[in-house]
């Protein structure tokens, strides 16, 4: 079977209840958000998340939380810059409607680069004393075995069923060109399987440039692939496109009430094409 699938086929590997991580999406900046292939779990209908932002997440999770699939969500911020607090998420968590696992970036990264090593646990430092730290039962202060009078804290690996990201191009190996974003690796690693959308096909393999394969993901972590171009909009994405801003206000304006939610889901997740088939 290909690795190059469609991007319905791309998103029904996501099963209810499983737990799904997607990259940063501070405008776009951080990393590839697989946007469309958001919307396609929405439009599947898919139920229960746990979501881990890594470290931080926005416009995605808040569509999620909005359309209902999110049971959990595990992020050091869920925040839009410029654009303000995203609604859905404002909504839900003061309606309780789902778990809120509080974290800080560095936390998420190390326990995310715990799971790409396949160990169960983590040491960190910096944020003994913080209210984080008590707030989070899951984690714990231990005695450093190699030196007295010195705490350490220890966080548990994240090893999430899924990684969820777009990224500039793959070949039809399966083979992804991730480029500067090295956490992208990380999280596939940690991952059980990884699924990418890219803007376009490589036409050869990646692995054979030794300016590509530094920044590509070999197909071993690959499970699926699908060619989507503009998949990060509304966010911006690299040399490729910038954000739309006023899709973004768009957006967030339209998602204030769940009235507004309801008609944008309609107008633009639910109005399928046959390129998305």
């Amino acid at each position: 079977m290909s690795i190059i699938v469609s991007l319905r086929e791309l998103a029904a590997h996501v099963r209810d209840g499983q737990k799904l991580a997607v990259p940063s999406d501070f405008s776009g900046f951080y990393s590839g958000i697989a946007m469309e292939a958001t919307r396609e779990l929405i439009r599947r209908g898919v139920r229960d998340l746990h979501v881990v932002g890594l470290p931080t997440t926005g416009l995605q999770a808040d569509l999620l939380l909005g359309a209902g699939c999110v049971a959990t969500l595990e992020a050091s911020s869920v925040f839009m810059g410029e654009y303000g607090v995203p609604p859905c998420f404002q909504r839900a968590f003061k309606a309780q409607s789902f778990r809120m696992i509080e974290a800080t970036c560095p936390a998420i990264h190390a326990a995310f680069q715990a799971g790409e090593k396949r160990i169960p646990f983590i040491p960190l430092r910096g944020i003994l004393g913080s209210d984080v730290v008590r707030l989070r039962t899951d984690w714990k202060v231990i005695d450093n075995p190699f030196a007295a009078d010195d705490p350490i804290l220890l966080l548990p690996a994240i090893n999430p069923d899924w990684a969820l990201f777009h990224a500039p191009m793959a070949d039809r190996h399966g083979n992804v060109y991730y480029g500067r974003r090295r956490e992208l690796a990380v999280m596939a690693h940690a991952s059980t399987g990884t699924l990418a959308t890219v803007e376009k096909l490589y036409d050869g393999d990646l692995m054979e440039d030794p300016a590509l394969a530094c920044a590509t993901l070999p197909s071993l972590y690959v499970d699926a692939v699908s060619v989507v171009p503009h998949g990060a909009a509304p966010y911006g994405f690299g040399d490729f496109y910038a954000e739309d801003e006023q899709a973004m206000w768009h957006y967030m304006e339209s998602a204030k009430t769940e009235e507004g939610l309801r008609a944008y889901l309609d107008a633009h997740v639910f109005a399928t094409t046959e390129a998305l088939s």
